[in-house]
């Protein structure tokens, strides 16, 4: 009888632990399903104007825009085969986690770009339109891909060199992890993207502190420093919380063991903070802090039917210049 009791009181938990986590799951395809749709209208408006396709400043936040809502999308759809338990085959499974790693890192180093593109433009401004050539941004976006691709074709190969080709055949619930099945492969990870995160907040402090002093050394155009530097600060934050998510899995590690709810509820909340948040700080800090774009965006949004949007863009005689 205790007994019976005992099972039916642990099969109510249970029913009541599924139906508060199915809630959650469902709050994150709410949230991702919004900052998709701005996201994909972002990009729309980016490619209408050719003021934004031509300026590296738009292009960086293009990109950044385009790896956010493809992160979004696969670490969401990937939350959702890790919650109903669904496997997939192997080799598809890796390409996937090797494609998330890549784009997981591609994001923070494209803010950091977007960073030092505001330094040249606030600390060197005569020489902000020779630096920023065509030329230059090829090569900064071959160096983010090629500096971005280092983590996850160490992991590839690494599994590949390791893995029984039999298991390549199997089916598994996919996640990174399967690709770490090695001791040794997870700690050369880790180290890889301590030292790339590492050079990255270094970066970033740098252009901090030049254009601090920039804006106390100038008074002609201390507006346009002041929000340079406010959108470097906000970079920075976006960053921590991106880096934050290398270091949730260790947070996770440690409360493993402890009471199977409190594990998911904390494993969920990570994955909203880490993943989900500085995906949406995107269109935050460049959407709607910047007034060129908010026009044409919100006339987008509205599908044309704007009437101060031709007004603007026909007196103001808007160009492109450092913000």
């Amino acid at each position: 009888m205790q007994n019976s009791m005992i099972n039916s009181s642990l099969n109510i938990d249970m029913m009541n632990f599924s139906r508060v986590f199915m809630k959650q799951v469902m709050f994150v395809q709410v949230l991702v399903g919004i900052f998709f749709y701005v996201n994909c209208l972002m990009i729309f408006t980016f490619l209408k104007k050719e003021m934004f396709r031509e300026d590296t400043r738009y292009i960086l936040f293009a990109q950044t825009l385009l790896v956010d809502s493809f992160l979004m999308v696969f670490t969401d759809v990937m939350l959702l085969w890790n919650y109903f338990k669904y496997s997939i085959h192997m080799i598809p499974c890796i390409l996937i986690c090797t494609i998330v790693t890549l784009v997981t890192i591609c994001s923070p180093l494209t803010l950091v770009a977007m960073c030092l593109e505001r330094y040249v433009a606030i600390c060197m401004p005569l020489r902000h339109a020779d630096i920023s050539t065509s030329r230059t941004r090829l090569f900064g976006f071959l160096t983010i891909w090629g500096i971005s691709s280092i983590a996850p074709l160490f992991s590839f190969i690494a599994y590949l060199s390791v893995v029984h080709p039999s298991a390549l055949l199997s089916y598994a619930v996919c996640s990174v992890e399967v690709m770490l099945g090695e001791e040794w492969q997870a700690q050369t990870r880790v180290l890889i993207f301590q030292f790339l995160f590492l050079l990255m907040i270094i970066i970033i402090v740098f252009t901090y502190v030049k254009i601090m002093t920039a804006a106390r050394a100038s008074a002609d155009n201390k507006k346009s420093t002041s929000k340079s530097l406010r959108t470097v600060i906000l970079h920075a934050f976006q960053l921590f919380l991106c880096i934050m998510q290398f270091v949730s899995p260790y947070i996770e590690m440690a409360f493993s063991k402890k009471d199977i709810y409190v594990y998911a509820h904390l494993k969920y909340a990570l994955f909203v903070m880490f993943y989900i948040a500085p995906r949406c700080l995107s269109p935050l800090i460049y959407g709607l802090r910047d007034e060129k774009f908010f026009y044409v965006l919100k006339h987008n949004a509205l599908c044309g039917f704007d009437s101060s949007f031709s007004n603007v863009f026909r007196f103001s005689n808007w160009k492109i210049r450092p913000h």
